[in-house]
């Protein structure tokens, strides 16, 4: 992957703060999407899908 297109993804954990700060790595446009990514991914900490976001 080129490093210019990776951004960094954290996650929020869920409302008990279960997998909070389990961290992924993923690519994105940045010439299309200039406001920050908010995906809901599978957290393996929390076994179940959280809300990431990109973070610097």
């Amino acid at each position: 992957m080129s490093q210019d297109n990776l951004v960094k993804l954290e996650s929020e954990g869920t409302e008990q703060g279960k997998g909070k700060g389990h961290i992924l790595f993923t690519k994105k446009n940045k010439k299309k999407l200039k406001e920050r990514l908010r995906l809901k991914k599978y957290n393996p900490l929390a076994k179940m899908h959280t809300w990431y976001k990109e973070t610097k």
